[in-house]
């Protein structure tokens, strides 16, 4: 293999990572999915949500939340993503509230 064809190969490849590492910063979507479990036990995926305001979840509430994004995220028990008890959910983790808490009732992106 040439050095030619290397150097090539070596900077599609930086690129490519930088375009989606970096696409949730530039003020678009996070890059994965987001899934969550309704108190009626439906299971609920996201895919690359906006990273800029208040994400409404299911009116019945959410009981566990699963973030396969590259980016974090706060769940909150009230819809307009304010309040006390709020859960940071991390990038490639999940949560599930504790029992005779009220569910998680939106979610907001962090970046």
């Amino acid at each position: 293999m040439s050095v030619r064809r290397r150097l090539t190969t070596a900077t599609g490849a930086v690129l490519l990572t930088l375009a989606v590492a970096g696409c949730s910063g530039l003020g678009r979507s996070a890059v994965g999915t987001i899934s969550y479990e309704t108190e009626r036990e439906l299971l609920v995926t996201v895919t690359s949500p906006s990273v800029k305001g208040c994400h409404l979840l299911a009116p019945s509430g959410v009981t566990k939340v699963e973030n396969n994004s590259l980016v974090d995220i706060v769940m909150y028990r009230t819809r307009n993503c304010q309040g006390k008890n709020s859960i940071y959910v991390p990038t490639k983790t999940g949560n599930q509230i504790a029992p005779d808490t009220l569910p998680w009732r939106s979610y907001s992106v962090v970046h």
